[in-house]
């Protein structure tokens, strides 16, 4: 995978009038290189980042040399979330580097469609160790074989290359099926029906109080028919 850059000589805020012209500001640095300020087309990056990610080796075309390297960080503008700079760290095919790779997520877990589980993800990604070539784009973790609750899929279960080195303990959790939770159902307190005719009977009698002050005769209590 190859992206054309350019080498240039604006720096500092002289940078925005790269950016209008469809550029990205970005460096190149890496161990016993010196550092080069590029420019990067920014159509172009965005369509080869898509399919690269920060983990495998992007041939950058610097006139007639190309320099192998790796997406090391992406800052991006607040208010529109483009691409504001790029730094790629340059590496050397014959060295083992390590970097994180994501985690993909394949099939579907049987206690989960069948028994109602809740499928919790205790990984997105994996630390690994590789030549800069045999860094995998992702690596996948099927979950078909989870058929039953409190079922997990560890690291050692994954399907690793031959060429790759786990730095992350086998033992380690990657998804688990959970018990469904279940519904706290509240209950209300009962009503005190002796509390309500105790406090019936009390406004009754200061009622009765009232018309007696003011001289009126109470009228005679009716039940209902």
């Amino acid at each position: 995978m190859e992206l054309a850059v350019e080498k240039r000589e604006k720096l500092g805020r002289a940078v925005k009038a790269l950016r209008k012209q469809g550029f990205i500001p970005a460096e190149l640095y890496g161990h016993g290189i010196e550092n080069v300020h590029l420019a990067v087309p920014a159509k172009e990056f965005n369509k080869v980042f898509r399919e690269a990610g920060v983990n495998t080796v992007v041939q950058l075309v610097v006139g007639k040399e190309k320099r192998p390297a790796l997406v090391q960080e992406v800052e991006r503008d607040y208010l529109t979330d483009e691409v504001s700079h790029v730094d790629f760290y340059q590496v050397r095919m014959d060295q083992k580097i390590r970097a994180k790779v994501p985690l993909e997520f394949i099939g579907i877990a049987p206690g989960v469609r069948d028994k109602g589980g809740i499928l919790n993800k205790s990984l997105s990604e994996i630390e690994v160790e590789a030549l800069p070539g045999d860094l995998p784009h992702r690596l996948t973790a099927d979950v078909s074989s989870l058929d039953d609750l409190n079922k997990t899929l560890y690291v050692k279960d994954l399907a690793i290359p031959a060429e790759v080195k786990v730095l992350v303990e086998g033992d380690t959790a990657v998804v688990t099926v959970m018990p469904p939770m279940a519904e706290e159902v509240k209950e209300e307190a009962p009503v005190d029906l002796s509390a309500v005719k105790v406090e019936t009977e009390e406004k009754k009698a200061e009622r009765a109080k009232e018309k007696e002050a003011t001289g009126e005769k109470a009228a005679p209590e009716t039940s209902a028919k």
